[in-house]
């Protein structure tokens, strides 16, 4: 008598991975941010705003003249704008070199993470930090981030599918490196210009990052699930 494969069971598992990550990222927002609402405050917001400008100078940003634009340039990469560039160009030229189910990828997890944010920033409504100055003009609700948990869930998105196809072990700690830094700048960006309380940026990158590796989990199980059939074709995943 012949045992039955364990295979579908292990499929099955990378989905169910995907989905409680991707829970995960929707309960630590609704945690943190009703603790927020309820009056919750977090000593290192007010302590590290204050260590961005200089002492008894809330106007005055700290570090070299040139560091204020440099910031502006970094935070804009995390604007919708530029989101929205960054998952139709790439998901282009995947469909382009016929990773088909990449692309898709891209843009369920690019498009998906930023409308759920967009969603749940006004649920909670908290106002923007007023210990430094803002050094750019906003006026939507500070909780969470959504410059960080934007750009965590696109970039990262995208850097974590991408190395699912690529073969050398070089190109994908670049490619997630790359990603990871990128994110790392435009969260700070937001805390240097003063426009976001470091829990907003932290619950931002904490949301992404979960978003992020549940969709490379669910990529992870679209890949198995489609390597032996004809229906589409996928390439195998290369970071599992």
């Amino acid at each position: 008598m012949t045992q039955s494969s364990p295979q579908p069971m292990v499929r099955i598992r990378w989905l169910l991975i995907g989905i409680a990550l991707l829970i995960a990222g929707f309960a630590i927002l609704a945690a943190v941010g009703s603790w927020i609402d309820g009056g919750a405050q977090f000593a290192f917001d007010r302590a590290v705003l204050l260590m961005m400008r200089e002492p008894g100078m809330p106007g005055v940003p700290e570090g070299p003249a040139f560091l204020k634009q440099a910031m502006l340039d970094i935070t804009a990469l995390g604007g919708g704008t530029v989101l929205t560039l960054v998952v139709v160009l790439s998901a282009g030229f995947l469909l382009i070199q016929r990773h088909v189910l990449t692309a898709l990828l891209v843009v369920a997890g690019g498009a998906g993470g930023p409308l759920a944010v967009a969603i749940l920033k006004p649920v909670f409504g908290r106002q923007r930090p007023e210990v430094i100055d803002h050094l750019i003009d906003i006026g939507s609700a500070s909780f969470p981030s959504g410059h960080s948990a934007n750009s965590a869930a696109v970039y990262l998105t995208l850097a974590l599918v991408l190395v699912q196809i690529v073969r050398a072990r070089r190109e994908q700690v670049f490619i997630l490196g790359a990603a990871i830094l990128l994110v790392l700048a435009i969260g700070s960006s937001r805390i240097y210009l003063g426009v976001h309380w470091p829990s907003d940026v932290l619950a931002g990158w904490t949301f992404g990052a979960l978003w992020a590796l549940g969709w490379w989990a669910i990529g992870h199980w679209l890949r198995d699930r489609f390597a032996s059939s004809r229906t589409i074709a996928v390439t195998p995943d290369r970071s599992a």
